[in-house]
């Protein structure tokens, strides 16, 4: 912030200057002006591509324990963020919303990363009664991600979705 600030006085003094005395200022180019953002991140780390190209930078829950932690206890996911479940062998695998403060998208994909179901604006669950959410389908990933990403993607059960930075994963 601070920097910001004595940026915000140096431009407006060297404006203020052009305006008084044109003759020896020169003019300030747009290019001299403007800040530069910086270059993009790379495309590194565990991440999802949906068909449209939207990119889900995830977090992998590979094993019993992390499996089910899952999302519990986030008030927030960051926008191209969520979180992908490997299983070690493909089944009828229901998920349910104990603990978790955010609404989900669930989004359950088959051997070939062909999605086989999904569940929309899955509501916070934070009582001990909490619904299961079965897909009713053979799957061997469950992608979560904030509710509302996947109708804003367009995504419908037998899209196939790409994954990278998961070469050598093993779901235990």
């Amino acid at each position: 912030m601070r920097i910001g600030k004595v940026m915000t006085v140096t431009l407006a003094t060297v404006v203020s200057m052009a305006c008084a005395n044109q003759s020896s200022v020169p003019a300030a180019s747009d290019s001299t002006v403007e800040a530069t953002a910086p270059p993009p991140a790379a495309e590194t780390g565990p991440r999802v591509t949906f068909p449209d190209g939207f990119v889900v930078h995830t977090q992998l829950a590979t094993d019993d324990e992390s499996r089910a932690q899952g999302l519990m206890f986030r008030d927030q996911l960051r926008p191209g963020t969520g979180m992908l479940f490997f299983f070690p062998t493909a089944g009828d695998y229901p998920f349910w919303m104990k603990n978790t403060l955010i609404p989900l998208d669930m989004i359950w994909l088959d051997g070939s990363r062909k999605i086989v179901a999904m569940h929309h604006d899955v509501p916070p669950c934070k009582t001990a009664d909490c619904p299961s959410y079965p897909p009713h389908a053979v799957a061997l990933y469950v992608l979560e991600v904030a509710g509302g990403v996947a109708n804003e993607h367009g995504l419908k059960v037998g899209d196939v979705l790409q994954f990278a930075g998961m070469e050598n994963v093993t779901p235990r």
